[in-house]
């Protein structure tokens, strides 16, 4: 007789979905395993803040985040958008030649997972997002709409710590952010104010990080430096909230430098065990009454292809060919630029401003998608001394000092992230050549821009340069964007929900269509990518609703 299951509840991956899934079962008195390739940081002493280089590096990676994945060559570039291309003052043109680069995707292999170097930006969809595909007949809807997740933003507002404005007209809710806003810093007062000299409105920006001390973290000190790592825990990412709580419960265990290899099917529509590796090179299988796969829109797909058996040829839950399917990417621009006056860009939090105007999936009329605008300075990582010096002022020797002293702290921008349409040219599978140290193909990212997309995109780049001559900035210094650059750090829809199995991999509620004890907890389960929202706290939203799904199936036995 086979061994019965050492947990009730295996999870894949310590990100957004990940955390929170394990957080909510756990508290709901079932045994959970979550199994993450990467390891614990500990902010106070992994993150650089406080060294006189901290300059000269960014996120302090443990592990390669490159490692695991390739992207295939990209689409040529249309000489007539030559508007769109990437440059700076210092380099010229950032992306040489007639083809889109596939520069990078942007992860963090780690308990947190990317969370650890998000921004904080913490956005509920707009409630249009859901009915893309009603709205503009292009895309596809969500199975639920806004309600049904509403719930369950509030929770995860609640656990990460949320600041936010006393009201928002685009997003209803039942109660209130946990805690208030923070205060403008000068820069975006002064982007505010070229928002509204445009008849453009701006909220204060919703983030996950604390203005005053919550749940055992302190306030935020105002570096505008969350990218590389927030070192006094006052950002909310996934490690400090969902992941602590799920250990401090007693009956969640994080099993750290965990690579799952594949999971492995069985009779009666059911997953057995899945089989990872430790370091050390050996193989060890686990058992479970349910198999959840939270490791973001480009590994999860991988790990159902990978999991392909006798029963489940194409791979697991892939009886429709739609796992890796319906890729979507992030579409963004930033323009930035010097205003005559001091703007103190590096001091703050990285984005305290939002301005939801185009927001809605049919914002732009003719041209289906959204996009939001939020500042870009610190996003784009144009705040201390050597940055300006690589790309905003040209030079050397004592001219260049001049004139870096003139213009450090003067920088300026404005950002925009934009819908992105899933179409046939966007995908994940596996590389056919190309394997890892396990053996193991790759993911390969195709990623495809299609003609809205890039319709999309060149209103934002007009729009944005508008904001930021209205705001005062008197030059432009560097412009770049995903026209001519594979960078995302937002992916999703590679294991679309839906009702009809013939057109998604899970059901609403996350359980794959075929396989009774499988779910995703992910970004991949997103049928839409939303108009720029930054999707960590739809995420967890949508785990946490994900793991009432599988606690209501663990007491009915229907998993």
């Amino acid at each position: 007789m086979a061994a019965g299951p050492e947990t009730d509840v295996a999870i894949v991956g310590c990100g957004a979905g990940g955390a929170a899934c394990a957080w909510r079962l756990a508290a709901r008195g079932l045994r959970v395993t979550v199994l993450e390739t990467g390891p614990w940081y500990d902010p106070a002493r992994d993150y650089r803040l406080h060294r006189p280089d901290w300059e000269r590096g960014r996120f302090p990676h443990k592990l390669d985040p490159d490692a695991g994945y390739v992207i295939a060559p990209l689409q040529h570039l249309d000489p007539a958008r030559e508007g769109l291309r990437s440059w700076n003052r210092v380099r010229g043109r950032l992306v040489p030649g007639r083809r889109r680069r596939g520069w990078r995707y942007h992860r963090v292999l780690g308990v947190g997972g990317t969370t650890l170097h998000f921004s904080g930006e913490a956005h509920r969809l707009h409630p249009a997002a859901f009915r893309l595909r009603s709205l503009t007949g292009v895309g596809a809807d969500w199975p639920f709409g806004y309600d049904a997740l509403e719930p369950y933003y509030l929770i995860a507002e609640r656990i990460v710590g949320v600041s936010g404005p006393p009201r928002d007209p685009t997003r209803p809710r039942s109660a209130p952010y946990p805690l208030p806003p923070h205060p403008m810093s000068h820069a975006d007062r002064t982007l505010a104010r070229g928002l509204e000299r445009l008849g453009l409105a701006w909220l204060p920006n919703p983030v996950a990080i604390l203005p005053r001390a919550y749940g055992g973290r302190p306030p935020c000190n105002y570096c505008a430096n969350c990218n590389r790592g927030c070192p006094r825990a006052d950002k909310g990412s996934a490690d400090v909230t969902f992941a602590r709580r799920a250990v401090g419960t007693g009956r969640c265990r994080i099993l750290t430098g965990a690579t799952v290899l594949r999971l492995l099917p069985g009779p009666r529509d059911r997953v057995e065990a899945l089989e990872y590796a430790l370091g050390d090179g050996r193989r060890h299988r686990l058992r479970a009454r349910v198999f959840v796969l939270a490791a973001g829109a480009v590994e999860t797909p991988r790990l159902l292809l990978l999991s392909a058996a006798p029963v489940c040829p194409e791979g697991l839950a892939n009886e429709s060919g739609q796992v890796g399917r319906h890729f979507m990417e992030t579409v963004a621009w930033s323009s930035l630029g010097l205003h005559p006056e001091p703007q103190g860009g590096h001091r703050g939090i990285a984005s305290g401003l939002v301005c939801w105007d185009f927001n809605a999936p049919d914002a732009l009329g003719d041209v289906p998608g959204g996009f939001r605008l939020s500042p870009a300075v610190a996003e784009a990582d144009l705040m201390g001394p050597a940055a300006y010096a690589r790309r905003a002022v040209p030079g050397w020797g004592l001219s260049h000092r001049r004139r870096m002293r003139e213009a450090f702290a003067h920088a300026i921008g404005v950002g925009a992230i934009g819908e992105s349409l899933p179409n046939p040219g966007s995908f994940v599978d596996l590389d056919p050549e190309r394997r890892d140290g396990h053996g193991r193909p790759l993911a390969r990212i195709h990623a495809h821009l299609t003609e809205a997309d890039v319709a999309r995109l060149e209103r934002m780049a007009a729009t944005a340069r508008a904001v930021l001559e209205a705001a005062g900035a008197c030059e432009r210094v560097e412009e770049y964007g995903t026209y001519d650059t594979f960078s995302a750090t937002h992916v999703f829809g590679t294991c679309r929900m839906g009702r009809d199995p013939e057109t998604s991999v899970t059901r609403p509620d996350g359980r794959a269509h075929r396989w009774r004890n499988l779910y995703v907890a992910d970004a991949s389960l997103f049928p839409s990518s939303g108009g720029g929202e930054s999707p960590a706290l739809t995420i967890a939203a949508l785990a946490l609703r994900v793991a009432d799904a599988i606690a209501r199936a663990l007491a009915s036995r229907a998993a």
